[in-house]
């Protein structure tokens, strides 16, 4: 139960509809329901869920990462315009490619399903897009990195939920097959990061360096 409430927090935060982001307890049969299933899933036979079922984790988990991934496309093309770094305009094509791929199973995904994927990314988001807009130079840089690497924690941390908690066979492949991608684009973000602080470091005189010290 911790753990689905600790998921449906993370969906609020990347775009989650309030009706998806309540809780539910799988474990517990509902009335006239002795397989444990969650309320409303329909069934081939009782107690055996129909193809392609899906349940609360599934929904949330479509909603929150089609709205994830359509603002890192519109973030790395954003990027790809305005990075003054090489490694980052790099990163920031990757972003395109990868996240491009991974929307468009996903939302094939969905609508298979008979369910509506985001067609947009969510507010915060949109707040993020703003401050990358304000800024330019090294500035956009850090600022496009460091929300990077906090948007391929979550995603990563969504992945994983869905793999262990999703019921839908199709969507959870899609998370085990996209899983090490993302992580790889964390490692990657984390390594840019790394570099740029170094080299703000060496840009420092000596003199200063030890006044921060």
């Amino acid at each position: 139960m911790n753990r689905f409430v600790a998921f449906a927090s993370l969906a609020v935060a990347l775009l989650a509809p309030p009706a998806l982001a309540q809780s539910t307890n799988p474990a517990s049969p509902a009335p006239g329901n002795p397989g444990g299933m969650p309320p409303g899933t329909k069934q081939s036979a009782p107690g055996v869920p129909a193809p392609r079922q899906t349940n609360q984790p599934d929904l949330a988990f479509i909603h929150a990462a089609t709205a994830s991934g359509i603002a890192e496309v519109e973030f790395g093309k954003l990027a790809a315009q305005k990075a003054s770094g090489r490694a980052v305009k790099e990163f920031a094509q990757r972003m395109i490619r990868d996240h491009g791929a991974a929307n468009d199973r996903l939302s094939a995904l969905a609508k298979a399903g008979g369910i509506a994927p985001a067609d947009r990314p969510n507010e915060e988001h949109k707040a993020m897009r703003v401050r990358l807009e304000q800024s330019d130079g090294a500035q956009f840089d850090h600022a496009y990195i460091q929300g990077q690497i906090i948007e391929h924690q979550k995603a990563a941390q969504l992945l994983q939920y869905e793999i262990g908690s999703g019921e839908n066979a199709e969507l959870k492949n899609f998370a085990s097959d996209v899983l090490p991608t993302v992580l790889s684009h964390l490692r990657m973000a984390q390594a840019i990061a790394m570099e740029m602080a170094q080299q703000r470091q060496a840009e420092v005189p000596p003199g200063d360096r030890e006044k921060r010290k």
